[in-house]
C-alpha cells in the first residue's frame, strides 16, 4: 500500500523529493488553489 510522507520545505525535505522522483515515485505539493501531482515524466515506473 502506498505511504504518505510529510516533507519539510527545506533543504533536506527538497532534496528528498528529488530522490522519491527520482526512484519513480510521485510527490503532491500545494498551489495557491489545490494540489498538484509530480512525477518524472521520462521514467517508465512513475507513469505506468
Amino acid at each position: 500500500m502506498p505511504q504518505t510522507r510529510l516533507l519539510r520545505p527545506d533543504a533536506d525535505g527538497i532534496a528528498r523529493a528529488v530522490a522519491l522522483l527520482r526512484a519513480g515515485e510521485c510527490v503532491a505539493f500545494p498551489t495557491e488553489t489545490v494540489y498538484g501531482l509530480g512525477a518524472d515524466a521520462c521514467n517508465e515506473r512513475a507513469v505506468a
